[in-house]
């Protein structure tokens, strides 16, 4: 769908090199990569704001390099939102309709359909000033997707939100990609690649350094920045047990490994993530209030730079950082049984 080909553009201090990749139609890709990578200016290269010193890129097989704005059919949420002051929030999403000279009846009815998909329906008469930065990004998105873009560009569209509104508008961007709108979110935070992306890039110093589906970036980094920058190896798709009314959650991974979390969400499904850290391996089982407790085997051992990571196997395979004394005191080797143990409070949980 979305093919950017060789794409370098030449700053005084800073280079976009001869970057390539695809987007297909339905994806979320998320581009991850740390302050000064070269994020934003990719998706304002993409949106036309910034034209290229060399590549093309192709939308449907169009190139579209030197398209005007406007007939790029791409839409950009910027990070600090840009909504106009102003204007009600009914006007906002309303602007770019009104500049194609749609009709007025056509135009209410865009407004409140997509008033009521990002749940701003109560705030149409709204002036921006009111709103929660929250409610200020589904403004900004709505106003966005009222030209049906056929790929929607976000800059960091979760980093200025609260732990709340952050996974309220989490859901609203996995929703709006399943009814079939392709995305493209640039962020420097791995747990929303975790939970959004079915493809990362990695982009360092304006280059791509290593793509592919989010397991396999995380689990099999190819350079050290990437293990380095990415650091989270323990993400699992998880289901909470039903009728379970207490603070700590019992979620079920596979159907068939249960972990303790602590967590306010009642029912459905999201990702847990467990620092590599947070976990403690022993040769017996511990006498301790951490709730989660297995027997497994070491599948394998891997030196590090400050200690040593684990592989066990509990029905799921965790990895786990110890110091090389606490290695060499345990007398650790590969297929050894072991106890491991983690709180349910070190356990992170992202809802679907």
């Amino acid at each position: 769908m979305l093919e950017i080909k060789n794409i370098s553009k030449r700053f005084e201090n800073f280079n976009i090199n001869n970057l390539s990749f695809n987007v297909n139609k339905g994806d979320y890709f998320v581009i991850l990569g740390v302050s000064g990578a070269g994020k934003s200016l990719l998706l304002e290269i993409i949106a036309g704001l910034i034209t290229p010193d060399y590549g093309k890129i192709m939308l449907e097989q169009k190139d579209i390099t030197n398209e005007k704005i406007q007939k790029r059919e791409i839409g950009l949420v910027f990070q600090d939102y840009a909504v106009f002051p102003h204007f009600s929030v009914f006007d906002n999403i309303a602007y770019s309709l009104r500049s194609q000279k749609h009709t007025a009846n056509f135009i209410h009815k865009k407004v409140k359909k997509l008033a009521s998909e990002m749940n701003i329906s109560s705030l149409l008469s709204r002036k921006p000033d009111s709103l929660s930065g929250g409610e200020q990004q589904r403004v900004a998105l709505a106003r966005t997707l009222a030209l049906n873009p056929k790929i929607l560009l976000l800059d960091e569209p979760l980093a200025s939100l609260d732990v709340q509104l952050r996974d309220e508008l989490r859901g609203l961007l996995r929703k709006l990609n399943r009814n079939g709108q392709t995305v493209i979110h640039v962020t420097h935070q791995y747990e929303e690649a975790i939970s959004l992306a079915n493809k990362i890039a990695v982009l360092h110093h304006g280059s791509i350094i290593q793509e592919g589906e989010p397991r396999d970036v995380f689990l099999h980094p190819k350079t050290k920045f990437v293990a380095n920058f990415t650091g989270v190896k323990n993400f699992f798709k998880v289901k909470i047990k039903p009728k379970n009314k207490k603070k700590c959650k019992e979620m079920v991974v596979n159907d068939n490994i249960s972990i303790f979390v602590l967590s306010d969400e009642i029912e459905g499904e999201g990702t847990i993530l467990i620092r590599s850290e947070d976990i403690i391996i022993s040769e017996h089982q511990l006498v301790s209030t951490a709730l989660n407790n297995f027997h497994g085997t070491i599948e394998a051992i891997n030196p590090t730079t400050i200690g040593i990571e684990l592989s066990v196997n509990i029905g799921i395979l965790l990895s786990i950082k110890i110091s090389r004394d606490s290695f060499e005191k345990l007398n650790l080797i590969e297929n050894k049984k072991v106890w491991i143990s983690f709180k349910a409070s070190a356990v992170k949980f992202l809802k679907n």
